[in-house]
C-alpha cells in the first residue's frame, strides 16, 4: 500500500523534502503536513490510467478473451513495479505507478467477469467475493512489508514497492494456467472447446441445458455488433445506472481514503510511525477476515440485506470517529491514549463492514446485471467509474484533511446515507439470478426499472 510508503521518512527525504520538513515541524498543523499534490499524484496516478486503459480492456476482453487480458495485466504489473521500485527520480516513480495502473484497468476489468461466468449460479456471488477477498490479503500483506521494512534505511521503501512483483508473477503464472471461460469461448465461434470447457469445471458430463442458455445469450449478443452504442438504448439505463453507482458509493465511503493513507491518517492523530504502520495491519487483518464473512452471507443473506446492515454501521463509525476527533484532536495536538484507541476500534467496525458489503459487492452487482450483449462494455464503464472516483479521491483526501479536518469524516457519513436510500428504492436483488435471465427476472420486475424494459428502443 502506497499510504506505507509516503509515510516512510527515507521516501519522502528523496522524493518530497518539502512533505518531510514540514512532517517534522508537525505542530505547525497536525492535519496540513501531508498535503501536497505531488505527493498525492504518487498514489493516485495509478487510478487515472486505469481509468484509460478499462475501455481497451473491453475491447480486448472482448475480443481475444478473459484470460488473454488477465495476461496482459500482469505484464503492466511486472514492469510498473520494477521501475518504481528502482526508480531514481519521481517522474520514473509514477510512471511505474502508471504502468501499474494499467494493469489494474485490464485485471478489473477481466477478473471479475470471469469469476461471475465459470461459477455455477447458486455459488456465483461467493465465487466472485474471491476477488475482492484476494485483493484484502494483498492489501494485509503490503502493511505487513510495510511495517517490516520501515527499520531498513535508506531503501525500505524499494523493498516495498519492488516485492509487488511477487503477486505479478503469480498472477502471470495463473493466466497462463487458468482456462477460458466458456461463455467467452462460444461468443468467438468455438462451441465444441466451450462445451469441453463447461463439463471440465461443472464436473459432470450433461451441460446441454446450461449450454444452450450460453448459447442463445451469445447468439443475443452478436447481433448488436457496436456495444458501446447499444448501452445508449433505454433498456440499458438500469444496468448502467446499477454498475457505475454501485462503484460510485464504494468510494464514496471514504473506504480507500482510509486505507491508502491509514498510516499518515494515524500519524496525524499522534500515533508514531511504527505506531501507525502496526495499526495498518490490525486493519488489513480485520478486513481479510470480514470478506470471509460476505463469501458466506451473500448468497444465503442477499445483496440487498448486506450493503442496508453496512450502511448502517459504517455511519455510526465514520460519526464517532468525526466527532472524536473534532472534539479532542486540534492543530497541534495528539489524541489522548484512550481516544486514540476508540479510533483505531471505530475505523476497524467501519472496514468491517465495507468489507463484507460494498467492498465485494461492489464488483459482483455491475459483473450479474449486464445482459451478455452489452457485459464487457457495461462493466468497461463500471471499472472506470470505480478509477475515476478512486483517483479524485486519492488525489484530494490529503487537501480535504487539511481543509476540513475532522469533518471529512462526516462529509463520508452524509454519502453513506445517500447509498442506503439508493439501496432501498433502485437497488434489485439478484441472488440466484443466472446471468442470461437477468432481464425476465430483475429488470422486468422492478417498479421503477420495468419501464425501461418495453420494446420502443429510443432513450426515455
Amino acid at each position: 500500500m502506497t499510504g506505507g510508503v509516503t509515510g516512510m521518512d527515507d521516501f519522502l527525504i528523496k522524493f518530497f523534502p518539502k512533505v518531510y520538513r514540514r512532517k517534522i515541524r508537525a505542530h505547525e498543523n497536525n492535519y496540513c503536513k501531508f498535503d501536497d499534490q505531488n505527493l498525492q499524484l504518487f498514489t493516485s496516478s495509478l487510478y487515472l490510467s486505469a481509468l484509460a486503459a478499462s475501455f481497451l480492456a473491453s475491447k480486448v476482453c472482448s475480443a481475444r478473451g478473459r484470460k488473454p487480458t488477465i495476461l496482459l495485466a500482469s505484464v503492466f504489473f511486472l514492469v510498473g513495479s520494477a521501475l518504481s521500485s528502482l526508480a531514481q527520480k519521481l517522474w520514473m516513480v509514477i510512471i511505474g505507478r502508471v504502468l501499474m495502473g494499467v494493469g489494474v484497468g485490464f485485471g478489473n476489468e477481466a477478473v471479475p467477469l470471469f469469476l461471475s461466468e465459470i461459477a455455477p449460479v447458486q455459488h456465483r456471488g461467493a465465487v466472485n467475493i474471491l476477488f475482492q477477498l484476494f485483493v484484502t490479503i494483498g492489501i494485509l500483506i503490503a502493511n505487513l512489508v510495510n511495517f517490516a521494512t520501515l527499520s531498513i534505511h535508506p531503501n525500505g521503501w524499494r523493498v516495498s514497492l519492488g516485492l509487488a512483483i511477487v503477486p505479478a508473477a503469480l498472477l502471470l503464472v495463473g493466466s497462463i494456467v487458468i482456462t477460458e471461460t466458456p461463455m467467452s469461448l462460444i461468443e468467438r465461434n468455438r462451441e465444441d472447446e466451450g462445451k469441453r470447457v463447461l463439463q471440465k469445471i461443472r464436473g459432470i458430463e450433461h451441460v446441454d441445458d446450461e449450454l444452450e442458455h450460453i448459447k442463445e445469450g451469445c447468439k443475443q449478443a452478436k447481433l448488436v455488433r457496436h456495444p458501446f452504442k447499444e448501452l445508449r438504448k433505454k433498456q440499458s439505463v438500469p444496468p448502467l445506472v446499477i454498475g457505475i453507482s454501485m462503484q460510485v458509493f464504494q468510494q464514496m465511503t471514504g473506504i480507500n481514503a482510509v486505507m491508502f493513507y491509514a498510516p499518515i491518517l494515524f500519524q496525524t492523530m499522534g500515533f508514531k510511525s511504527g505506531g501507525s504502520l502496526l495499526s495498518a495491519v490490525i486493519i488489513g487483518l480485520v478486513n481479510v477476515f470480514s470478506t470471509l464473512v460476505s463469501i458466506y452471507g451473500v448468497d444465503k443473506f442477499g445483496r440487498r440485506a448486506l450493503l442496508l446492515q453496512a450502511c448502517a454501521q459504517m455511519f455510526i463509525s465514520q460519526m464517532a470517529i468525526g466527532i472524536i476527533l473534532i472534539l479532542q484532536l486540534g492543530d497541534a495536538n495528539s489524541l489522548p491514549k484512550g481516544s486514540a484507541v476508540l479510533v483505531v476500534m471505530l475505523t476497524c467496525t467501519f472496514v468491517m463492514s465495507f468489507a463484507w458489503s460494498w467492498g465485494p459487492l461492489g464488483w459482483l452487482i455491475p459483473s450479474e446485471t449486464f445482459p451478455l450483449e452489452t457485459r464487457t462494455a457495461g462493466f468497461a464503464f463500471a471499472v472506470s467509474s470505480n478509477m475515476l472516483f478512486t483517483f479524485i479521491l486519492a488525489q484530494a483526501f490529503l487537501s480535504m484533511l487539511c481543509h476540513l479536518r475532522a469533518y471529512v469524516f462526516l462529509f463520508f457519513s452524509a454519502w453513506i446515507v445517500v447509498m442506503g436510500l439508493f439501496v432501498v428504492f433502485l437497488l434489485p436483488e439478484t441472488k440466484g439470478v443466472s446471468i442470461d435471465m437477468v432481464v425476465e427476472s430483475v429488470w422486468k420486475k422492478h417498479p421503477l426499472w420495468k419501464k425501461f424494459m418495453d420494446d420502443d428502443d429510443s432513450m426515455a
